[in-house]
């Protein structure tokens, strides 16, 4: 299988020389949305945790780093070690408040936050360095060779901390750890009794998904040049976890799968007007969570399954 990934991503990114720059840049809100969405597979599929608060995640991981290039002399690559780091400490901040209750409370705690996210952007003692609702512009890191445009190495710099983050979020997924946080959720008065602290645990599976969602956060701000208050709104955080849903929030495939969802089914539905747009989503998702309760990485799986039994 790994012989699969690590063939899947030199294709990647071989093709990234064979297509246009424009289409290059899809290819690549597509890997930072997946980067965000192994986030939320390790919060909400694994931990067993629900969570509004990914706007707000992403919109540090930008901040971090639009913040950074604008008020000091740092080198903006210094903001991919920035956003991480306020990524897990806000992340473990919620992880705390929110994880030692029931899924509705974490449901209204993280709602509050993100809703007051773009609200503190604003916030005049701080707008000196926020840029108020004028956000902030920041400069693209500038590539290592003349050999790769911008976009270009937008790609390759998303690629490579995909593949990385999926090898980080699969061995986190299978050691101790990971095995703690499924039983957490599989029975947290039955992870007690084993000595798990659970609490604790919820709140270092939020922190991780910080760090993720942050990372892909400052990705898209240089992607894009621009933060703003308006730009993390709770509709982005709906929009995570509808891609989380479909993709299959139980599968790091399912986070790859639900990236490229998110960045190119709207091309299908843009013709049909907003109303229309809006609707099909909904229907949708309503869809797959009664067809496809593990989403398409999940229906895939069964379909090799399948395909391999009528096989022999």
């Amino acid at each position: 299988m790994r012989t699969v990934w690590t063939m899947g991503f030199v294709a990647a990114a071989a093709l990234a020389f064979c297509l246009p720059d424009f289409i290059v840049f899809r290819f690549t809100q597509a890997a930072i949305w997946a980067i965000a969405l192994m986030g939320l597979v390790i919060l909400c599929g694994v931990s067993g945790q629900f969570s509004f608060a990914q706007a707000a995640l992403f919109g540090i991981g930008g901040y971090g780093a639009a913040m950074l290039g604008a008020h000091t002399s740092l080198p903006p690559y210094a903001g991919l070690l920035l956003a991480p780091l306020l990524g897990f400490a806000t992340g473990y901040g919620v992880g705390r408040v929110a994880g030692k209750h029931s899924l509705w409370t974490q449901a209204l705690v993280t709602y509050a936050f993100a809703i007051a996210f773009p609200q503190l952007l604003r916030w005049r003692l701080i707008e000196q360095w926020t840029g108020g609702v004028q956000g902030l512009y920041l400069d693209f890191p500038t590539p290592p060779t003349d050999l790769l445009s911008n976009d270009r190495w937008a790609f390759l710099m998303s690629l490579a901390i995909l593949g990385a983050g999926l090898w980080l979020a699969h061995n986190l997924i299978h050691s101790r750890s990971g095995r703690a946080l499924r039983a957490a959720r599989d029975n947290e008065m039955s992870a007690e009794a084993q000595g798990i602290r659970v609490p604790q645990a919820r709140a270092l599976a939020s922190a991780i998904a910080g760090a993720y969602i942050a990372v892909a956060g400052c990705l898209s701000a240089w992607q894009f040049g621009f933060v703003g208050p308006g730009s993390y709104n709770f509709a982005l955080s709906v929009q995570m976890l509808f891609g989380l849903v479909i993709g299959g929030m139980q599968s790091l495939a399912g986070a790859i799968l639900g990236g490229l969802f998110l960045q190119f089914f709207p091309d299908v539905t843009a013709g049909l007007g907003k109303g229309f747009s809006a609707l099909l989503y909904g229907v949708l998702l309503i869809a797959a969570m009664v067809a496809m309760p593990s989403g398409l990485a999940g229906a895939l799986a069964r379909l090799a399954a399948w395909l391999k039994i009528r096989g022999r």
